[in-house]
């Protein structure tokens, strides 16, 4: 179970929050926060293993938090909860887990939870890893985005558009490069235009000639030339009943 801490100013958004996180059957106790001051006292007070923040804070704000834990021996995780787009870069160099716009959703909270979860495992095997970030421009912004929120690549000439199940994302790089530079992190050539990130496939569809995958809400083909090399990793992932 997952001990978290929601501080936010605004009581309103302190209760949206608690309310949507009290229906995940991973969360544990929910601590309630109006200041960062009130966050910092939750932490001496009780065992936390995260804390949702709002950035924009009287006095502490949520990055001053960020950086006061990032001191800690075994800092909980922190997830980031704003209205403001610009911050990102800000918050994942503090090591955030994920940052999270208002009004949040359901599925992106859920998401958030499952990143706390995973964290928290590698914690008990005395391992961590910072996620990979990936920086892009748009409307003249630069944004930080995480490699693993990014369900899949299409090829745009000599550009590659990154999809996420939220928005999409032109970068100026070829997709032949980045198949060569993902290739560990679970991404598949799957077509002369397509790059995929296997665990972000739903459903597969092979027969009368054609294949594709279901990535989200998109059915993106399989090549002949690339089926074979998709048909090894759905191989290599199958369960299989143990031997007698």
């Amino acid at each position: 179970m997952v001990n978290v801490v929601i501080a936010d100013d605004e009581l309103p958004a302190v209760e949206e929050l608690a309310f949507l996180l009290a229906k995940d059957s991973r969360i544990g106790t929910i601590h309630r926060a109006s200041s960062g001051a009130e966050a910092l006292r939750a932490l001496e007070t009780h065992d936390v293993d995260a804390l949702f923040l709002d950035i924009h804070m009287p006095a502490l704000s949520g990055l001053d938090i960020a950086r006061v834990i990032s001191r800690f021996s075994r800092p909980p995780a922190v997830v980031f909860v704003t209205a403001d787009e610009d911050r990102a870069l800000e918050a994942f160099d503090l090591r955030a887990v994920d940052y999270l716009l208002k009004p949040v959703r359901m599925e992106r909270l859920s998401e958030s939870v499952r990143r706390i979860c995973e964290l928290m495992e590698a914690g008990q095997d005395g391992t961590t890893a910072d996620p990979e970030v990936v920086t892009v421009d748009q409307g003249g912004i630069s944004r930080i985005i995480r490699r693993d929120e990014i369900r899949y690549v299409q090829a745009q000439g000599d550009y590659a558009r990154l999809h996420t199940a939220e928005s999409s994302y032109l970068i100026r790089i070829p997709l032949n490069d980045l198949e060569r530079q993902w290739a560990d992190a679970g991404f598949l050539r799957t077509h002369r235009s397509y790059l995929v990130a296997m665990n972000q496939v739903q459903q597969v569809k092979i027969g009368a000639g054609r294949a594709s995958l279901m990535v989200g809400d998109a059915e993106l083909p399989v090549s002949r030339r690339h089926l074979p090399a998709v048909r090894d990793k759905l191989e290599a992932t199958r369960l299989r009943p143990r031997q007698q």
